[in-house]
């Protein structure tokens, strides 16, 4: 009988543990966006509908639907100044058109998160902690960070980039050229080649690393609807990329 017990009890217990792993995703993304002030309302606007746009779109609905398991996981965070980070919408298992549609509609009606200086390397740190809370599991994990400017608070962006790619992450960029800076875009140091140049040098980094430099604001949907078909179907980088570090 004591026998027979501690064999239920530990059948029950394996059946518990296996209940409780983490389910199985092809990709953790977190999408880091920069709500700094040098990006208006207007612009602030676009960048919103043009992710909500692309994780609609049916080039990137195919890529989850062709993956090994189906599904990816991702977690939306707007970004500014050293202590200004905010989850938009916490980690989300994406399957198909109703999950994209569910996560679209949340960034749309969601209020900005912040209106300060820039810390791409706060932006780093912190989609860290969040690829370390994520209920799902994978061997890929992706931050990107979609900005307009050059770090100018917080600490080097280049250490949270290289303790990124130390932990096996990749960081991909967005470099948005902003042709209608307003006056906070005066906080910005004009980096010597241009923004994308810095991202290549200071932001980007990991397995497959790539830069899309985006021309305006206009053009948003269309670069990151490419980079998030890039990323999750694993196909080759879009023509502006740079070299993994």
């Amino acid at each position: 009988m004591r026998t027979t017990a501690i064999v239920a009890a530990l059948v029950g217990c394996l059946a518990f543990a296996a209940g409780a792993r983490a389910e199985q995703v092809d990709l953790l993304l977190v999408l880091a966006a920069d709500v700094s002030r040098s990006i208006d309302d207007g612009e602030f606007n676009l960048q919103r509908k043009g992710y909500a746009q692309a994780m609609t779109d049916p080039r990137v609905l195919r890529a989850i639907a062709g993956g090994r398991h189906h599904a990816i996981a991702i977690t939306f965070v707007e970004w500014a100044g050293a202590p200004e980070q905010n989850v938009v919408i916490d980690w989300t298992v994406v399957r198909d058109e109703e999950g994209a549609g569910a996560v679209a509609a949340t960034m749309l009606s969601a209020q900005r998160s912040f209106l300060g200086r820039t810390s791409i390397s706060a932006a780093i740190d912190f989609s860290m902690e969040r690829l370390a809370a994520a209920p799902a599991e994978t061997d890929k994990r992706i931050i990107d960070i979609s900005g307009d400017g050059t770090n100018n608070s917080g600490r080097a962006v280049t250490e949270a980039r290289d303790q990124a790619v130390a932990a096996g992450i990749t960081i991909n960029g967005l470099a948005i050229i902003n042709t209608q800076a307003n006056p906070g875009y005066a906080f910005h140091t004009q980096p010597p080649g241009g923004l994308p140049k810095y991202y290549e040098e200071n932001v980007i980094g990991g397995p497959g690393a790539f830069l899309i430099q985006v021309e305006n604001f206009d053009t948003f949907a269309e670069a990151i609807t490419r980079k998030l078909v890039t990323e999750i179907a694993g196909a080759p980088p879009p023509q502006q990329t740079a070299s993994a570090r």
